[in-house]
């Protein structure tokens, strides 16, 4: 036997609830398959509704106007070849997550999820049926099964459709990005491939969504798990991929092979393709942020010039009895070289006010922590003011560091509305600092070369709220504070596991109480990044009200 087989992968970036702007893109990637004289047009899961749509699909009519929407795109694409497209689909008073196959103006046939995942950021039995394991769907010269995400993580629903017939796998995804979750994605694929002996295509979304954000980052194997092609990620790509029938089966020719970053550049790139999607899918085109002269602040900035421009950049220098000259010096340094605005407004006249204001409360009590918060709070009532008078999203910059031990005052440093680096340990934003000055991309948006002087990089950390401060004077050196996270948080490891590595008992238990004691904050924080399997917020989620402590 002989035949031929192409394939459109369009991996896109849709947006969540805008029902007839996907359906757009779905079509615009039908047109474009169909002059590509493709047998077969793939979009990844739930594309139509966005992913993940979370409560949005609880409600009748959002999933009615999904479903009449898929049927308008169905009529749409009838002259054509057929279409796969993700979306939720009631019947029967049940929900599911499904792919539907169109074909010939209709909705000819559907698949329905089978495996619901609940960890990190998924829920899905809460809001969705488990589907029966499908078939395989005849779509031109061959059959095709077409497990739904997660189904492919678990042998059961590849081996059924193999048994069923089918000839080829196509798996349509919603997998958010995390690091290293290229390699878990392709060991699962490699293993439905030598377990069926069928080639596999692995079609996954890009762009942000809340706190999440989608790579991409799709590839076709052959049996054997012979890598045939490889998209680039975080890029939308419409791609063709051809196969071939010999004696043996379908095989996908080689086609394009793009390159992998590596962790670095990744989560780089992550951060500033979610910033981008959350301030272009939010209807905000500018930002703006405090500008300490600090390293979190250099970061962000260099990230939101990379994502939006540095014309669409505001920073703001907010000085005070405590910012040293060199602090201005830095963060005149870091707006001077990615080219964005820098306007500063002192705080001093405000905190004489508000000092002034509640001096008769205060009478008889020493200055503590309450006078460096005002200051910290000043500056966000401030930050907001502009970003309400300017229509611009103020961009918070603390690092996972600080998020984790509470390390930045509620209502004032933690005020905006994104946080990119909310997800990224304080010695990954050096690291990300130094990788961003060597290196220049043709998706960033900002200056290339040194954009954030080695000084800001290399100086002690400080939140200048008193005279002479460091971030030292009350938290353990950085790369010992991050290991201790690192291993309480990702790792959930107990506190006698981590003394057994030979850091200091009593600075592990003062970590873990810092953590429990601003479980309070981080549940009234601004979203970012996710950038490992333990963010703050999906997925890990902790009572703010928690007595409990390691007793080891």
């Amino acid at each position: 036997m002989s035949g031929k087989f192409r394939l459109t992968m369009a991996q896109l970036n849709p947006v969540v609830g805008d029902l007839a702007g996907n359906r757009a893109k779905a079509l615009a990637a039908h047109r474009a398959g169909r002059a590509a004289g493709a047998d077969f047009v793939a979009l990844p899961e739930m594309f139509l509704a966005g992913y993940q749509p979370q409560d949005l699909v609880l409600k009748p009519a959002f999933t009615a106007h999904a479903m009449a929407e898929v049927r308008a795109l169905a009529a749409d694409c009838a002259d054509g070849p057929p279409l796969g497209i993700g979306l939720p689909w009631a019947e029967s008073g049940r929900l599911y997550n499904v792919y539907a196959i169109l074909s010939g103006g209709r909705v000819a046939a559907i698949a329905r999820k089978h495996h619901l995942p609940n960890y990190n950021v998924f829920d899905e039995p809460r809001l969705y049926a488990s589907g029966p394991i499908s078939g395989p769907f005849a779509i031109g010269p061959l059959r095709m099964g077409t497990p739904i995400c997660e189904d492919a993580w678990y042998d059961d629903v590849t081996e059924a459709m193999a048994e069923s017939g089918a000839e080829l796998l196509m798996v349509s995804n919603g997998s958010p990005y995390r690091r290293n979750k290229y390699d878990v994605r392709m060991n699962h694929m490699v293993s439905r491939v030598v377990e069926t002996g069928l080639p596999l295509v692995y079609l996954n979304f890009v762009g942000g969504q809340d706190d999440q954000v989608f790579d991409g980052g799709s590839f076709v194997l052959n049996p054997g798990g012979r890598l045939a092609v490889q998209l680039p990620v975080f890029e939308e790509v419409i791609a063709q991929v051809d196969f071939e029938q010999g004696a043996s089966g379908w095989r996908a020719l080689p086609g394009r092979l793009d390159l992998l970053p590596d962790d670095t550049e990744l989560d780089y790139q992550a951060m500033v393709l979610s910033l981008r999607d959350y301030m272009g899918k939010s209807g905000f085109g500018k930002a703006l942020l405090g500008l300490s002269g600090g390293v979190d602040s250099a970061l962000v900035a260099t990230i939101a010039a990379d994502a939006l421009g540095p014309e669409n950049l505001r920073c703001v220098m907010l000085p005070s009895e405590f910012t040293s000259a060199e602090s201005l010096e830095d963060a005149a340094a870091v707006a001077g070289a990615l080219g964005c605005r820098l306007d500063s407004l002192p705080i001093e006249a405000g905190r004489a006010a508000i000092g002034a204001t509640l001096a008769p409360l205060f009478e008889g009590r020493a200055p503590d922590v309450t006078e460096e918060n005002i200051q910290s709070r000043l500056r966000g009532l401030m930050l907001m003011a502009l970003s309400n008078k300017f229509g611009e999203m103020l961009l918070t910059t603390g690092n996972k560091s600080e998020v984790a031990v509470g390390y930045a005052t509620i209502y004032g440093d933690m005020a905006g509305g994104y946080n990119p680096v909310k997800d990224l340990y304080k010695t990954r934003v050096f690291e990300s600092c130094r990788w961003r000055n060597a290196n220049h991309r043709p998706w960033m948006k900002g200056p290339a070369g040194e954009v954030i002087p080695p000084r800001v990089i290399d100086k002690p950390p400080t939140a200048e709220l008193r005279a002479n401060q460091k971030d030292e004077d009350s938290l353990p050196p950085y790369p010992v504070l991050d290991a201790i996270l690192e291993r309480l948080i990702e790792g959930d490891a107990s506190v006698a596991d981590i003394v057994a590595e030979g850091f200091d008992r009593e600075t592990v238990k003062k970590v873990e109480r810092l953590i429990y004691l601003s479980e309070y904050k981080r549940f009234q924080s601004a979203p970012g990044t996710r950038l490992t399997r333990h963010a703050f917020w999906l997925d890990r989620r902790y009572p703010i009200v928690n007595r409990w402590r390691d007793p080891n």
